[in-house]
């Protein structure tokens, strides 16, 4: 099966259930940034010489007479991370050739690979104050890979004008997948009292690359897609539909996420919305909900899908 996302830059008819919105009532202000270095977008620093120990996995395929307790203590990962890292396994029937994650960790006695997270660039990151001193920020990936990556999650940290850190968060996308060839913003909110004058700090802690034809994501594609931005620029109605291919299996649960972007590409607003209504194959479910922006007019939206059966 052929995992696909599609983003689209613009989104027909009403559904059920959203999800995730960016709150309308704020009045947006800009924070001091601090200045890039000639490899990194303005206002954005990412840390590289401190990297936090990251979970992502590497994979591993099964060989004969292998266990699953037995590859646990081969690459030194407890046996009950190993079962969440390979939810769909079964510890009693693997077959030769079976492909498993195994979770990251410093100590490889084995020689082989060690694992190391999936690169891909940082955009930017854009981090908005809300009116009550809150403060929104959006870190803007790019996967320009032929293939998903899953779990991509990064460490949002706040630094005051001597440095020190005030606040971290984790960071994560809208969807559970960053798609081939595409681009989405993760987000944290940061509850008051945020300082006008704090500088964002990113670090990628997580980022797993999948391999073709994972079963867990079906190809659902947004089609007819329409964008209204209102009077104001701060606020879009977007329709669509979500269609699913007739090789494809039925989706039982669809999601997609909007991201609003100003007229130089600064991601000013992100929602996503849900149905749990599902899509037999050759059909299609219609979507409409708004997105609002947090800071300054709207110029466009572009579109994820996501389905699962």
């Amino acid at each position: 099966m052929v995992l696909i996302f599609i983003l689209l830059s613009a989104a027909c008819a009403p559904q059920t259930q959203s999800g995730t919105p960016i709150p309308k009532d704020l009045q947006p202000y800009q924070t001091i940034t601090p200045s890039a270095r000639p490899d990194q977008p303005a206002g954005l620093v990412v840390t590289i010489e401190t990297p936090i120990a990251s979970p992502t996995p590497f994979l591993y395929k099964v060989k004969s007479g292998d266990t699953l307790g037995g590859i646990a203590d081969k690459f030194n990962v407890q046996l009950d991370v190993l079962q969440a890292a390979n939810p769909d396994i079964d510890p009693n029937g693997m077959s030769v050739g079976t492909t498993l994650k195994i979770p990251s960790n410093p100590k490889n006695p084995t020689g082989e690979a060690t694992p190391t997270p999936v690169p891909f660039p940082v955009d930017q990151i854009a981090c908005h104050p809300t009116i009550d001193r809150g403060l929104w920020c959006f870190v803007l990936v790019r996967n320009d890979s032929s293939d998903l990556m899953e779990n991509i999650t990064a460490q949002v940290t706040l630094l005051d004008a001597t440095g020190q850190s005030l606040a971290s968060q984790m960071a994560l996308l809208p969807l559970d997948i960053l798609p081939p060839n595409g681009s989405l913003p993760l987000s944290v909110y940061f509850a008051p009292d945020v300082p006008l004058d704090v500088k964002p700090q990113v670090q990628i802690l997580t980022a797993i690359r999948l391999l073709p034809g994972d079963v867990r994501y079906l190809p659902a594609t947004v089609q007819n897609s329409l964008v209204q931005v209102d009077w104001s620029g701060f606020s879009a109605q977007v329709n669509g539909q979500v269609y699913l291919p007739a090789d494809s299996k039925p989706a039982g649960e669809v999601w997609v996420a909007a991201v609003a972007y100003d007229g130089v590409g600064n991601v000013i607003g992100l929602r996503r919305w849900e149905s749990l209504t599902g899509i037999q194959p050759g059909g299609s479910i219609p979507f409409s909900f708004s997105v609002s922006s947090i800071a300054g007019k709207i110029e466009r939206v572009d579109f994820a899908v996501e389905a699962r059966p």
